[in-house]
């Protein structure tokens, strides 16, 4: 396998978020996860993660002093699973955005590109990031508490400081400069039907926000991108976000239907007919076209059964006829289930589709981080979870003050187009 050179390409919004540990049932046989880790197949063309890897840190320059230092324990330990999964895109999730891209530099040769306790180190030549909503202050009091002051729940997005639990897409395979979208500066108000927030001690509907509010409030707690990525002669375009948690709130459900409405986008993006409304930060209209292949992925904050989001946000995409749900498994999350007992008991979904390990009393692990490939041009080879069992040797990596409180999600694709690696 060839390795592209290191590239000095990072892009800016301003110029244009055990062998038995890892089920994944839709791989064949010469595809079974390897022991403390995932087997990438030889045949494997393309394979797509997500990973809220938990890497925001509280203060502003935080995360670039952890980086520089190329021993900071959770970043290696988050490498490390990145190591192990070997992606060929990825998203980062919950990684603060840094003006010129300075945390993904560091991130990339601090720690990617160095074995972290004996996996192979792993190289990315190219990245995006972008700035997010979460920390910018609206100037308004969007929760009604009276205080606007620096509080980060009367930001654009909840955040203690300007990109505060941002993203990052990095990538082996070139991102087409001149097509990347990005969607910060989309208001919530624009979407037609938006499921706006109402003020229960009013008899008025959807009125939480005034209408000095509507004109400001954007619809992305962080941002929704579209990056896209060349894939030998195929565009893959790789649709990036992550909605806000639905709880944080009150009677009025503000973070809840927010969460919908972010979900929603993608819904409507990727339908012809409904995207028209769409605008992006450099003015151009609408979504992706019907022929265009691309992945929709990160931490959507919403599991199809269980939870506090509203009953049908992921389902929007679930249930998409453009959408492949790979369904991706793992041993680990049944197994945690059981352990920490609690509200895991009482869910009603399958805990094998579980990806993240949140608070046992409430709400109890969900599935919330998804990669949902397009069904036209794409073909899924096989999916999973890396969430491992108490007896694998990277169990040690499953806890969330390790790691984190998510779990990398990974989809091998077959790509129209692609002829190989060169040798």
């Amino acid at each position: 396998m060839h390795r592209r050179s290191r590239s000095s390409l990072l892009l800016s919004a301003l110029a244009v978020g055990t062998a038995a540990a890892l089920s994944v049932g839709a791989l064949p046989a010469a595809a079974a996860p390897a022991q403390g880790g995932i087997s990438k197949p030889r045949s494997t063309e393309l394979r797509v993660a997500t990973y809220n890897l938990s890497l925001n840190r509280a203060t502003e320059g935080q995360l670039v002093a952890d980086l520089t230092s190329g021993t900071n324990a959770q970043a290696k330990a988050v490498a490390e699973v990145i190591q192990r999964a070997d992606a060929d895109v990825i998203l980062l999730n919950e990684f603060d955005y840094v003006e010129g891209g300075v945390a993904a530099d560091l991130f990339r040769d601090n720690y990617l590109e160095v074995s972290q306790n004996g996996a192979a180190p792993v190289e990315y030549p190219y990245a995006f990031t972008a700035p997010s909503n979460t920390g910018i202050q609206s100037g308004f009091d969007l929760d009604n508490d009276g205080v606007t002051a620096g509080d980060p729940d009367d930001a654009f997005g909840f955040g203690l400081f300007p990109g505060q639990y941002g993203m990052a897409v990095l990538s082996k395979f070139p991102i087409d400069t001149d097509d990347v979208r990005t969607f910060q500066n989309f208001l919530w108000k624009d979407m037609p039907g938006a499921l706006l927030p109402d003020d229960p001690a009013t008899a008025a509907p959807n009125d939480w926000f005034t209408p000095e509010e509507l004109a400001v409030v954007r619809l992305s707690s962080k941002s929704h991108w579209d990056v896209p990525i060349q894939v030998g002669r195929s565009s893959v375009h790789v649709l990036a976000s992550h909605p806000t948690p639905p709880t944080f709130d009150g009677a009025e459900d503000r973070n809840g239907t927010r969460n919908h409405d972010e979900i929603r986008f993608w819904a409507d993006y990727i339908s012809p007919f409904k995207s028209r409304y769409i605008v992006d930060d450099a003015g151009k209209r609408g979504g992706i076209g019907l022929t265009e292949p691309f992945v929709i992925l990160g931490d959507q904050n919403a599991d199809p059964v269980d939870g506090d989001s509203t009953a049908d946000a992921i389902d929007q995409l679930l249930g998409h006829p453009r959408l492949i749900d790979p369904k991706p498994t793992s041993a680990g999350a049944p197994e945690a289930a059981v352990l920490q007992g609690g509200a895991n008991l009482t869910h009603l979904g399958d805990p094998k589709y579980d990806t993240a390990d949140f608070t046992d009393n409430a709400p109890g692990n969900l599935r919330a981080d998804y990669v949902l490939p397009s069904k036209v041009l794409l073909k899924v080879q096989g999916a999973g979870v890396f969430w491992v069992t108490q007896s694998d040797p990277l169990a040690r990596l499953m806890p969330y003050n390790v790691t984190s409180d998510h779990r990398l999600v990974w989809v091998d694709l077959t790509v129209p187009g692609w002829t190989g690696w060169i040798s």
